[in-house]
């Protein structure tokens, strides 16, 4: 199956390149607009007081491969410290991206969080590993998770929270704006998000324009939406943006290949 030429909007920054072959490689035209920008969070005191607390009963959770990185260049001189004490926990990882950067590093992966990765599928993961008054750190993604800090609240760990980077908008958001104008305009045929907070930036940047009405109109009705998985679509159907694709794993090539398959079957009927 092809893209048949398409333009296909993504947001995606950190794969961002990646995502661009992968729709090149059947048959689209990639439209790259990175919605996003990684702010790292200086936390040398609560890294600190986190290895010191690591022990053999101490449960860790890490939600992306950069919370990871992040961890291990914020732990500076004591990485080879924290390195040891991980590989003595029990560490839980939402998704293949943990466990490569955990691998990388030397870090064997306790628990895996089974697919689609979703806060629903950690949470029942982790509440299957943890007892009351264990300690359990939470490495957040680009921002705190209430329902899972909430979750394990519940069943009475001590939770410790590292977030060590954050979301923001790209500091020039110029291309962002000239997305959401093709995209009103119908010079874009689909759009791929990989991330919910995607979503959420280019609403910010539609809502500054006085454009949200006119781009959630676009997204329902000529626009193909993709969405990667289900924590994503589930973000869309809350805008009031049903996604054409959801793939069965959440991954970028399955989301495009989904995609691709759409079409091919829209242009035989």
């Amino acid at each position: 199956m092809s893209l048949l030429g398409i333009r296909v909007a993504l947001l995606e920054a950190r794969m961002g390149g990646e995502l661009e072959s992968l729709v090149r490689r059947h048959g689209g035209e990639p439209y790259a607009v990175p919605s996003l920008r990684e702010v790292r969070r200086a936390a040398p005191c609560e890294i600190a007081a986190f290895i010191d607390s690591l022990g053999p009963r101490s449960i860790v959770a890490l939600s992306t491969g950069a919370g990871v990185r992040a961890l291990f260049e914020e732990a500076g001189a004591r990485a080879g410290e924290l390195r040891a004490r991980l590989s003595g926990c029990i560490t839980v990882c939402r998704g293949p991206k943990p466990v490569a950067a955990l691998k990388e590093i030397g870090v064997l992966v306790s628990v895996r969080v089974p697919e689609p990765y979703t806060t629903r599928d950690l949470i029942e993961t982790l509440s299957a590993v943890v007892a009351p008054n264990d300690d359990v750190t939470l490495v957040h993604y680009g921002e705190r998770s209430a329902p899972l800090v909430d979750a394990m609240a519940r069943r009475g760990a001590r939770v410790r929270e590292l977030l060590l980077y954050e979301w923001a908008l790209p500091e020039d958001t110029v291309p962002m704006r000239r997305l959401v104008e093709e995209i009103v305009e119908r010079r874009v045929g689909a759009v791929a998000f990989t991330s919910q907070v995607q979503l959420r930036h280019l609403m910010i940047v539609a809502k500054e324009m006085r454009r949200l009405d006119d781009l959630l109109v676009a997204l329902r009705t000529h626009t193909i939406v993709a969405a990667v998985g289900p924590t994503c679509a589930d973000a869309l159907v809350q805008a009031g943006v049903v996604p054409r694709v959801v793939p069965d794993h959440p991954k970028m090539g399955a989301m495009v290949a989904a995609l691709a398959k759409l079409l091919g079957a829209r242009n035989v009927a």
